[in-house]
Parts: C-alpha cells; structure tokens; sequence
C-alpha cells in the first residue's frame, strides 16, 4: 500500500578565548515562529537522502557514519571497515511550541517508522514528503523504508542566557569549522559551541571544578585515530560540570566518560555517528551523584553504562558509585548493552543508580544488564518505566574472526535481544579475584512492544556470591500484564533468591 501506509513501530576564571573558524559561516540563527536553526558550515558534509523543513524553515540535515550491522571484531591494530558502516542524517534546532516538520525523501517511500513509538507520531505521507506534527522537543528517528539510513532529528528547548563572543572564561566555539584538538580545561572553564558550528577535537579535564561544555553545535572527533582522541568529552577526577545541549559525533573510542567524577549533569546531548569498535555512548565510572537526562544515544556498543575500573593511570580506583540517574533518555544500541552496569566492577559499592523514564528503540544483546565480573556490592538497582521496542527481525551480533570474514545474517534466522540480565561471574574484563553480590533490583513498568517476547537470565555465582531480592512490577508485554517467570521468559539460575513478581491484584 506504497505511499498510504503508515507503520507505527509496534505495539569559570581564564582568560576569554574567540576561537576562529576555518570557514566562516554568518553569525545570526534563521528564527521563525519559535523555531532557531543555524546554516550549515561550508564545505560541511551534509546528507543526500534527505530535505527536512520546520514549520517552513529550511534546516541542514548533516551526515554521520553509523553502523550497518551487528559485527565487530577486538583484535589490536584493525578498525571497523567502511562497509560495515553507512550515511545516516541527523538535524538539529531549538524549538519554543509544536511545529510542522516535513521531510522530503530522495528515494521513493515505500514505509515510514516514527520511534520511539512512545511519543504516538502517526506520520503522513504523500508520494516521497512526510510530515509531522511534534509537539515539544525531544529525539526521534525517522526510518524510511527500514532501519537503514535512517534519520536522527534532534531539537532541543531554547537556550538559556548563552554567553557571546568574549565572555570571560569562555572558549567561545562561533559558527563555522574549528580544528583545536584536544581542549584541556581547568578549573572554572567553559567550553560554548554555538549553533552552526563543528569543532574537530575533543575535551578533556583531569582535577578540574566548576567546569561547563554546552551549546548546539557539534564535536567531531572523525580525524583521530583509534585511542589517540580519548573519546568526545574525557573527565577525570572532575567536579560541579555540567554538559549540555551539543552533538557529539564520530568518537575514536567511548564518547562521553567520567572517571572519579561527582556532581556532574549531562542533559540533552546527542550522540550520533558512532560506528568505530567500543564506541560506547555514556560512561559513568567510579562517580558519585551524576544525572544524564534528556539525550539520546546511538551507540556502536554499550550505550547507558555504569563501570567500576581498576587501573595504574586513575586515581580513583577505590572510589564507589553512588546515586547515578539516568532520566528521559531514547538509546539505539547497535551492540552490546543498552543500559549496562558493568562489566567491569571493580569499586566497593555500585548503590542507588536508577534508570527511568527511557525508550530502547534498538538494542543488539540486552536492553537492562547487570554484568558483575568483580568484588563489588552491588545493591539498589532500579529500573523505572522503561519502554523496549523489539522488532519482527533482529539481526544477530556476531564477531569478525578474521579479516576475510564476512557478515551474513539469515532472514529466517528469529533471534532475539534479551530483555533483563543479572549475572555474577568472571569474564573477560575482570580485575578482582573476588566476586560480589547484587541485592534489591527493582524493575518496575517495563513495557516491550514487538512480534517476539524476549528471554531474560538470572545468574549468582556462589554460595557467598548471590543475586538476592529481585521486584518485577507490572511487566507488559504488548499491553499483557506478566505475573510469572515462565510467562517473561525468565530463567532463574542457581544462587538467585527473593524473586517476586508484582501488578494490581496480584499480592507479593
């Protein structure tokens, strides 16, 4: 039924710094009716499958190399080649209200996916123009004819009293391209990319307070290679930050990380473009009181994570993880984990991390895992109002074994993502000798809409080494209420104890 049928996915104090830019673009956002969009840079790669309009403002569709399918490989010195990857596009814009947006696809319509499908945006087609109506801000992805080459549109609230050229204390990142490598900040720095603007480098701060990186511009970090970027934004021992508003794109390795950090707020960034081996999304490691919220991640590995780590370089090896949430946040996961503790555990305490109020539009192993490969406590575990689309075929992950290996994925072959994980064991990244524990693990209004019921695993490890008190309340699956393991698909291993399932009428 081409072009009629709409499928809805299932059921600061430093010197001031103005830093130049190679090509200049003009200053001034295009603003109409509530809406702000910024010109493209020249000579800025921009998508080719795709024309986007918000409430008849033209607004640039940028390129970002996502990947292509489920395959990876860990062997030293050999990165990810081209053609496991593809073009996606992705825009962005400030919006103050509801508006139109009509995208205009160069290659004929044959279907449209608006997800997450929470949001409930029934698209309209007509012939190859497909419109919107959205009516606040927030991430979603358009998929045109399947999953490939899809569209990722961002746009975010207005701004709040953004600082302009020549704020003290601020690296002031003006539209157009910069090329400042890495950025090294200290104590009461800002780093402001503005709209219009793309900035090859990346950020970085170690013992650092009072730190701020925001903006609607977009960090790139394409030109290094494999471990020579450290990632987006890399903070180590770093307090009072806040990351806000910008594009992170094209990661040499995890994108954005915090090690040893506390009091840190990261809100509506968007990681888009990450395809390279290990490039997580957000990672929260042997930190203390940090929310992400309000971001979306399209992650080439775990996506959402906490981690403990042991290694000579950091100094904060013996320091917990404490209350870590992650709030409002859609995650394409193209491999791994969506949201992931572990699998590193190396900390005495992983305690009060909540995930809530999120959409998995995608995940590749499991969308909620506790992977506990060292000595931590891990305790107070919740995961709220969590929202997983599943689709009719899932490509399965699997690893290059060689360089002549290619990836060939059956059509009739029904894999399936797992939905929740809680297992204790050694693997591959431990550091500890001992193993720990995991106690009171909530999930609680998790929702799975999608042809197939993933499975889902509980494992302990030993007698002293146990998964215990584990809540499952008002599980669904396609609107079902789930009272039962056997009806979720769930596997209780040995050494897992105190495992209830809870809904209205059903007593615990």
């Amino acid at each position: 039924m081409k072009h009629r049928l709409i499928l809805l996915a299932f059921l600061l104090v430093c010197l001031p710094v103005v830093v130049g830019a190679e090509q200049n673009a003009t200053a001034d956002d295009t603003t109409s009716a509530g809406v702000a969009s910024w010109p493209a840079p020249g000579g800025e790669a921009l998508c080719e499958d795709y024309v986007l309009q918000v409430d008849g403002q033209m607004v640039p569709v940028y390129s970002c190399r996502v990947s292509a399918m489920p395959f990876n490989q860990v062997w030293p010195g050999y990165q990810r080649p081209i053609d496991q990857t593809e073009l996606a596009g992705f825009a962005v814009w400030n919006m103050s209200g509801p508006v139109k947006v009509e995208v205009v696809s160069r290659r004929a319509v044959q279907s449209v996916i608006v997800r997450p499908a929470s949001r409930g945006i029934r698209p309209v087609i007509d012939g190859d123009r497909i419109t919107l109506t959205l009516d606040r801000p927030g991430p979603l992805v358009v998929e045109v004819n399947g999953m490939h080459h899809a569209l990722h549109l961002l746009p975010s609230p207005p701004e709040q009293d953004p600082p302009t050229p020549g704020t003290p204390g601020v690296r002031y990142f003006g539209p157009g391209v910069h090329r400042p490598g890495k950025i090294e900040l200290e104590s009461n720095e800002s780093v402001y990319i503005a709209g219009g603007a793309v900035v090859y480098g990346s950020i970085q701060a170690r013992g650092a307070s009072n730190l701020r990186i925001a903006g609607r511009g977009i960090l790139d970090q394409s030109p290094f290679a494999r471990g020579e970027g450290g990632g987006a934004v890399r903070l180590s021992d770093c307090s009072q930050v806040s990351i806000e508003g910008i594009v992170m794109r094209d990661p040499d390795v995890w994108c954005c990380s915090l090690f040893g950090c506390r009091d840190v707020t990261i809100d509506g960034v968007k990681l888009v473009g990450l395809w390279r081996y290990n490039a997580d999304g957000i990672d929260v490691c042997n930190s203390q009181d940090v929310e992400v919220r309000n971001c979306f991640i399209r992650a080439f590995d775990d996506a959402l994570v906490i981690k403990g780590l042991t290694s000579r370089q950091q100094t904060s090896d013996e320091r917990p993880v404490r209350n870590v949430q992650f709030h409002r946040c859609v995650v394409w996961c193209d491999w791994g984990r969506a949201m992931e503790i572990g699998a590193e555990t190396c900390a005495p305490e992983i305690a009060d991390v909540v995930f809530a109020d999120c959409d998995i539009v995608r995940t590749t192993h499991i969308a909620m895992d506790i992977q506990h490969g060292d000595r931590a406590a891990v305790r107070n575990i919740r995961f709220e109002n969590i929202r997983v689309e599943i689709d009719a075929w899932n490509p399965r992950p699997l690893i290059q074994r060689s360089r002549e290996d290619q990836y060939q994925p059956a059509r009739e072959d029904r894999y399936c993502p797992t939905l929740l994980e809680i297992v204790i064991r050694k693997n591959n990244y431990s550091k500890d000798e001992q193993r720990g524990t995991v106690r009171d693990v909530v999930y609680q209004d998790i929702t799975v809409v999608g042809p197939h019921h993933p499975p889902s695993f509980f494992r302990g490890f030993d007698d002293a080494h146990t998964v215990e008190g584990v809540t499952i309340a008002n599980l669904q699956f396609n609107g079902k209420v789930i009272s039962n393991a056997k009806e979720a698909g769930l596997n209780i291993g040995p050494h897992v104890s105190r495992v209830q399932f809870v809904h209205p009428g059903l007593q615990p």
